[in-house]
Order: structure tokens, then C-alpha cells, then sequence
């Protein structure tokens, strides 16, 4: 092991590629801190979250101020050792989103550190469970697209090779019945459809959509409520046999196990930098298998695949391309499969000459 010696922070904002609209939001830009560490042999570890337009500044700043002084010293293989710590460190602004996302760039960029030092890939490093998981795209599927749209880019998905497709919901009811129910007589049984709606619901709203949306035969319905309602979500995974996913709102290994032994949902979407890094993105894996629930997370696909294939209970990959203005090679796909990079590391091959294009103004910083 060798001690940190050096941090390096800045954040690159990155516009989407497509318009994304859900029913709640807009994805802005992506604002996308950047760590850097250093250890006394010159090894480099890199790592990042992301926002969706606001709080990046915020997150770098816990960064510059608080987290990227207290690694300075430390052991860099004590990966585990050092999340507890900053954790603790940060105890009274946690659980939450701000202090998740800066925790997931530190831990992100000791892991791809550890992996570089051991000449491993992260889905070998992290458990080496799979070779390749299955994709869906959510591209063309975005609330503000027209049905003709929508059903266009899905029959593009299937004949890429993909397995699935994603539709937003949150449109009138007969609105959404008539999107999915189009997307459904066009491309087949065979392909997935999966919704999301962003939070959109109450309760009683949630139930009688799922009751309509069973026409369309969809995989699973996401977020059909806000993320702090766990009775609801019982409730409605009572009502329907429609699978319910939940995750990507969620900021700690304990909601997701409130989530799990209340039967409250039946798909996995933990977000590796909304829950805080590799090392609690592993444990609610490895929960959710004990609970025989399968792992299909948020966003991130070029550092989810990676931990996609280091489990056993991963199904698939969300298809949401953004890093590829900024990284030299972009993910591997193979017949509608995602498949991990061999290289030592998080498998994401930056172009730094194009992340400083995208760089914050003064958001530079270097702690030694």
C-alpha cells in the first residue's frame, strides 16, 4: 500500500445528449466533479458523480473543503476504512444527496486506484460474477416525444440487439395507455418495456395506473412514488402483479433494506453515486440477492457495467450515453449486451484534453 499524497478536484458540465423531460424535471446538464487521487508511488485514481443541473458546486466545495484534506495521509488501500471515516466525518449533513455524491467521486476513484495497483478491471476486482449484462435504452422514450417518436426508437433498440426500451409516464392516463400499448404492438412480446415515473404519484393514482398499464405488458413500473413513502410502495406492490422499482433516490444501504423487508419492491436501481460509491453500491447488491431481487441500476452505464457484472443478481443496463464527448473509447456492446472493459481500472478511458473543454470555470483545486 502507499499513502495519498496529492487531490486533485475539478468539474466539467456536460450539456445531454437528446432532450430528456420526465414527469417532475428536466435533465439540464451534467454536472460532473471529478477526483483525482495521488498516491506516494505517482499511481493515479479517478473518479466522479453527477447532477442533473444544480447542487455541483456544492458537492465540489464538500469536496475541497472537507473530504480532500482528510484523505491526505492515508492509506489508499483502506477503501473501506476511509468511506466509514468520511461518513462519520460528514455526519451531520448524511444521509443525503450532497454529501452521497461527493463520497461516490472519493470512493469511485480509490477503487479505480485499487484496481490500476492490483492490474485488475473492476468487475474482476469487485466479484467477477458475469461476463456481460443485457441493455435497454431510455433515450427515446423522454415524456415530451410523441408516440410516433417513441415507437420509432424502440423498434431502432430492437434491432440493435437491445432487449428493452424505457417510456416515461405521467402524461393523462389514456395518454400513456395509448403510448405504451403502441410501443407494445410494434415491437412484439418479446421485448421489454419498462415505465417510469419519476416520483409523479400518489398513491391512489399509482394503483389504477398500474391497473391500465398491465395491458401494455410492461417489465416493471419505476418510481411510481416519492422515494420517502415506503408504506405506499406497499401498498401498491400488494395491488399489482406489475414488478415495482425503486432506487435511484435512495442514499443510504439502510433505505434500500427498509425497501427489502417490507416486500415493498421487486427491482433494485441503486445509483452508484446517489448511494455514495463502489463500496455501498456492492452491499445493496449483495442485500438485494439475499432477498433474491435483482440489481438493474440508474444512469452511470460506463461504471455500471462494471458492477453490473460483479454480481451475480445484475439483469440489465441502462443505455443512456454521456461520457462519450469526453472518454476516448466508449462502452463496449455486443449483440445488445454491455460488456465491462479488461483494462486495469473503472474501464472508462478519459480524453483529458476534452474534459478540460468542458471544465467549470475555477473549479480546479489541488490538495496536498
Amino acid at each position: 500500500m502507499a499513502r495519498i499524497t496529492r487531490v486533485e478536484l475539478s468539474m466539467v458540465v456536460l450539456e445531454p445528449k437528446v432532450k430528456r423531460v420526465d414527469a417532475i424535471q428536466s435533465f439540464v446538464a451534467q454536472e460532473t466533479p471529478i477526483v483525482r487521487i495521488i498516491d506516494a508511488d505517482g499511481a493515479v485514481g479517478t473518479g466522479y458523480s453527477y447532477t442533473i443541473g444544480t447542487g455541483g458546486h456544492s458537492v465540489l466545495e464538500l469536496l475541497a473543503r472537507t473530504f480532500a484534506p482528510a484523505l491526505i495521509g492515508r492509506e489508499a488501500g483502506m477503501v473501506e476504512q476511509i468511506w466509514r471515516d468520511l461518513l462519520f466525518l460528514s455526519h451531520a449533513t448524511t444521509v443525503g444527496a450532497i454529501t452521497s455524491l461527493a463520497l461516490a467521486a472519493v470512493d469511485s476513484a480509490l477503487w479505480d486506484l485499487r484496481c490500476r495497483k492490483a492490474g485488475l478491471p473492476l468487475h474482476v476486482m469487485a466479484g467477477g460474477a458475469q461476463e456481460k449484462v443485457r441493455l435497454y435504452t431510455t433515450e427515446g422514450g423522454w415524456l415530451q416525444l410523441e408516440t410516433q417518436a417513441i415507437v420509432e426508437d424502440s423498434l431502432k433498440a430492437k434491432a440493435d440487439g437491445f432487449g428493452g426500451c424505457k417510456v416515461k409516464v405521467g402524461r393523462p392516463i389514456r395518454e400513456d395507455v395509448s403510448r405504451l400499448i403502441a410501443v407494445r404492438e410494434a415491437v412484439g412480446g418479446a421485448f421489454e418495456i419498462f415505465t417510469d415515473a419519476n416520483q409523479a404519484f400518489a398513491v391512489d393514482e399509482a394503483i389504477r395506473r398500474a391497473h391500465h398499464y398491465r395491458e401494455a405488458d410492461i417489465g416493471w413500473f419505476e418510481e411510481p412514488l416519492p422515494a420517502d413513502d415506503v408504506d405506499g410502495h406497499v401498498r401498491l406492490s400488494a395491488s399489482t402483479t406489475i414488478p415495482i422499482a425503486v432506487g435511484e433516490s435512495l442514499y443510504s444501504a439502510s433505505h434500500f433494506r427498509d425497501y427489502l423487508q417490507r416486500r415493498a419492491c421487486s427491482v433494485v436501481q441503486v445509483d452508484v453515486a446517489r448511494i455514495g460509491g463502489i463500496t455501498p453500491w456492492l452491499k445493496v447488491a449483495h442485500m438485494a440477492e439475499s432477498f433474491n431481487v435483482a440489481v438493474c441500476p440508474h444512469f452511470l452505464m460506463e461504471l455500471h457495467v462494471g458492477l453490473c457484472c460483479a454480481v451475480p443478481n445484475a439483469r440489465w443496463v441502462e443505455y443512456i450515453p454521456q461520457l462519450d464527448g469526453v472518454t476516448r473509447t466508449g462502452m463496449r456492446i455486443e449483440a445488445g449486451y454491455a460488456v465491462p472493459s479488461a483494462e486495469p481500472g473503472l474501464g472508462i478511458d478519459w480524453d483529458w484534453e476534452a474534459l478540460g473543454r468542458h471544465q467549470a470555470e475555477g473549479s480546479a483545486r489541488a490538495i496536498s
